[in-house]
């Protein structure tokens, strides 16, 4: 009887050996993918979308063109580590309960073993503990809330993507030097704008002082005459508006037609080209940072993503699409060196400190917190009306290597940490800007 269970036991070691190695030659790989495509950051949610899946032809080699630019039949051709691809997309309207609850799902029912998104920073922080519940890896993208690598910080969770920080430290050299020193800070009041608001800080650093707490404004605000009179009152030189999604437009309507910038500098990240398209007349001139635009890298990676997005999806490659790329390549480069394990505990190793270039150039992965370093550009709006979306004129490209965000993790975490990033930084430092 005891010789009978034993060589049941080593039937059933055998089978799952087997299946486990099936599982890396040639089981499907499913990427549960978090978008909005219904709510307030949908504009976001395509670009997401469309930059992943691109992402994921260019690590894999394949060429949309070969497959008359059906991304379907492209993406059919996908394959890592030996791995087809699945990628299931769920659009959860920026809301983090349904998020939550379609992350359980696609980890539950469809079998996803790794997690991509979403826009909204609110609904990220619910998801990275579901995948950490359930043991699985998290790519954020495009939701930049610091806290996400910081106070929200676990070691599932990876973002290829800037966060605020990089934002801010990326344009400080340009405010204080042109715009004064007094800043208002105007938010929307949501997770992204409160944690964003809080990485505004860093440009105490170059001598800015904030006149006042930030000023908040609900997402679902329409008019928001009662906040810019704040602004207006407060005697700043300059206010700095953080905002995401289609409200934007109306906030800066409002803000031409409250003549605001007649008082002060409007200092704003450069939006999504469909936003950007239809912004008030007066915008025309300023000067800020944006994350990327299609027209300013110059390498066979983003020549790529412009090409394929506009061969499958009949428009430029926009805001987020680049980032989403990047993230594909990561997840797709880990994976290829796990030999296709996906696992938290053999991926982890691989993330952390990994380098690799990508549509804006070189991205660095910090071992610490997860998150990435990245280019980012200086850019001064010069019309609203060109056809082909060219509204910029490039003023700079600032390097990962000069523009890294404070480490935010909880003391604790730090403490054990933060020693993983000695070597890290000490190559950082020898990085050629």
């Amino acid at each position: 009887m005891i010789r009978k269970l034993v060589l049941l036991v080593a039937l059933v070691m055998l089978v799952l050996g087997a299946a486990s190695v099936a599982a890396q030659e040639g089981e499907p790989l499913v990427i549960g993918l978090l978008v909005d495509q219904s709510g307030p950051l949908t504009i976001y949610g395509y670009e997401l979308e469309y930059g992943f899946k691109l992402g994921l032809l260019y690590a894999a080699g394949v060429n949309p063109a070969d497959y008359e630019n059906d991304m379907d039949a492209a993406l059919a051709a996908v394959t890592i580590a030996g791995r087809p691809v699945e990628v299931v997309v769920r659009d959860n309207a920026s809301n983090a309960d349904t998020a939550a609850s379609q992350a359980r799902e696609l980890i539950e029912q469809e079998g996803a073993e790794i997690l991509v998104g979403a826009p909204s920073s609110g609904v990220m922080t619910g998801v990275q503990q579901v995948a950490l519940d359930s043991d699985v890896m998290l790519f954020a993208a495009p939701a930049a809330s610091p806290a996400i690598t910081g106070a929200n910080f676990n070691a599932n969770t990876f973002r290829i993507c800037r966060n605020t920080f990089q934002d801010f430290l990326a344009f400080a050299p340009y405010a204080t030097a042109e715009l004064g020193s007094n800043f208002v800070i105007l938010a929307v009041d949501n997770d992204f704008g409160r944690a964003s608001a809080g990485a505004a800080g860093v440009l105490a650093g170059a001598g800015i002082t904030f006149v006042s707490e930030p000023i908040y404004a609900p997402l679902e605000t329409t008019d928001f005459t009662p906040y810019l009179q704040q602004v207006l009152d407060s005697g700043a030189d300059a206010v700095l508006p953080i905002w995401a999604g289609d409200g934007s437009v109306t906030l800066f309507q409002q803000i031409a037609e409250l003549g605001v910038q007649d008082q002060m500098a409007v200092v704003a990240a450069f939006n999504s080209n469909d936003i950007v398209a239809v912004s008030d007349p007066s915008t025309i001139g300023n000067i800020s940072w944006i994350v990327y635009h299609y027209s300013f890298p110059e390498n066979e990676i983003n020549d790529f993503l412009v090409e394929g997005y506009r061969a499958v999806y009949e428009d430029n490659p926009d805001l987020f699409s680049e980032c989403s790329f990047a993230t594909a390549q990561a997840l797709a480069q880990a994976v290829t060196e796990t030999e296709g394990d996906t696992l938290p505990e053999s991926m982890i190793p691989v993330l952390e400190g990994m380098v690799f270039e990508g549509p804006k150039g070189t991205y660095a992965i910090r071992p610490s917190d997860h998150q990435a370093l990245v280019p980012m550009y200086i850019a001064r709006l010069n019309n609203l009306d060109s056809e082909d979306q060219q509204f910029y004129e490039l003023l700079a490209t600032v390097p990962a290597n000069q523009i890294v965000p404070p480490v935010l993790l909880a003391e604790d975490v730090a403490a054990e940490r933060l020693p993983l990033d000695e070597a890290f930084n000490a190559m950082i430092a020898e990085m050629e800007g």
